[in-house]
């Protein structure tokens, strides 16, 4: 070894005195760095990698059914018990193994589709309302048990997602999965944000990788009506958030009272999110002699997925929303305001609720406006001149100063009211 040359230790460190280059800035060698690190491969990256966008390339979504079932993302399709949510996804499932067009027809490429269910059995009770709807048998996959140490056991969707996607690998041409119930995926609390985030993931990503639109079917929450149709998914608002798409399915009654089902796009993150389909529930038979049900599409529907829901559902008010538009006719005229409390308050003492009046001032195109900026809504009919609110009179208003200086005493003595949830706030 050179005399003239440093050690380390007896190691020549030559290393230590590199040739003199330009002095690059240090935000260059930052990004010289990451190209490094972006350009390796084969090699295991340490740390977190960090992609920019200059070297990533633009690509649309892809849509299964345009607007509506997006490939490669997680669906959720929420309703209550009995309004035919399994049996509107099987309508779907079938429209993709025959190559067929959805309710709006648009058509569809053939391919297969994946069915787990933890509730229906597949062959008294899926396949027999899949051949009803006119799917392609040859085309149709069921989620079996899973074999593990020379026994078998049921597949369990929160532990057996990675099998599954090995499996699912050998469908090329893999279009639709379905899993019903999606909830059976979280293993802990499901009305734990974090909890349902960790046992959704795993669903995510599967749809992600085979590039298939994956159909989670759930339930609404009791009680929830009237309440927004995505927020009345049960559980917790981390399944709808996780979801590209929810939709949801519901019976509700007509203007003249006929029950009707309804099914509506309720939240996209991809697309628009409004719209729906009206269905009914067809009994039939298969060439087996069978007894089954089908799903029969009908008219498309304009409109909000609350909006479209605010009609009274069925079981829950069978008073004519007819009736409530007469009565709000009555209340109101086209050359006076009238308080729109004032107005809601009669008519519910007729037995109407607050969703029908609702739909009623939205059939009559009730002009609302409001006395200030938190004053009071008033409410009259179409076809008038243009009039002023009513002058406020100053009882009134030393009615509104007390009130206001008795919520702020309560306020600073720690006593806290319900929150006003008065519909009448929300027209």
């Amino acid at each position: 070894m050179r005399d003239d040359i440093p050690t380390i230790e007896g190691v020549a460190a030559t290393h230590l005195y590199p040739p003199e280059r330009p002095v690059l800035d240090a935000r260059q060698r930052r990004i010289e760095a990451v190209d490094r690190d972006m350009a390796l491969t084969g090699r295991e990256m340490l740390g977190v990698e960090l992609l920019r966008g200059s070297n990533l390339k633009p690509k649309p979504i892809k849509w299964l059914w345009p607007g509506w079932l997006p490939q490669g993302k997680l669906v959720l399709l929420a309703g209550a018990p009995g309004t035919g949510k399994t049996t509107a996804a099987l309508s779907f499932a079938a429209t993709v193994t025959a190559g067929g067009s959805f309710p709006d027809g648009s058509m569809c490429p053939d391919g297969d589709v994946l069915i787990w269910s933890g509730e229906d059995d597949p062959t008294d009770t899926l396949l027999p309302r899949l051949i009803a709807a006119g799917a392609n048998q040859g085309r149709i996959y069921f989620v079996g048990d899973v074999g593990a140490q020379g026994e078998r056991r049921p597949f369990d969707p929160a532990t057996d997602t990675e099998k599954l996607l090995e499996a699912a690998r050998g469908l090329p041409e893999l279009r639709m999965v379905i899993f019903d119930p999606v909830v059976n995926a979280v293993t802990g609390n499901s009305h734990q944000n974090t909890e349902v985030r960790r046992g959704l993931q795993p669903l995510v990503n599967f749809a992600a990788q085979v590039g298939a639109v994956l159909i989670g079917i759930t339930h609404f929450s009791k009680g929830s009506s009237g309440v927004d149709p995505t927020m009345r998914v049960i559980g917790s608002v981390a399944f709808s958030a996780l979801a590209r798409v929810v939709l949801v399915c519901a019976k509700t009654k007509d203007n003249v009272g006929n029950e009707r089902r309804i099914l509506a796009r309720s939240k996209s993150n991809l697309g628009p999110d409004d719209g729906g389909f009206t269905y009914s529930l067809e009994q039939v038979e298969t060439s087996q002699g069978i007894p089954t049900n089908r799903t029969v599409w009908g008219e498309a529907l304009e409109g909000s997925a609350r909006e479209l829901l605010a009609e009274p559902e069925a079981g829950q008010d069978d008073r004519s929303a007819i009736d409530a538009v007469a009565l709000l006719r009555e209340e109101l005229s086209v050359d006076c305001w009238t308080n729109a409390k004032e107005a809601q308050r009669s008519i519910e003492s007729q037995g109407f609720s607050p969703k029908q009046i609702w739909r009623a001032t939205k059939h009559l195109n009730v002009i609302r406006k409001r006395e200030g900026f938190q004053g009071n809504i008033y409410w009259r009919l179409p076809g008038g001149p243009e009039i002023g609110l009513p002058t406020a009179s100053i009882d009134s208003i030393d009615s509104k100063i007390k009130s206001r200086k008795s919520m702020e005493s309560m306020r600073l003595s720690g006593i806290t009211g319900e929150a006003n949830d008065d519909p009448g706030e929300d027209f």
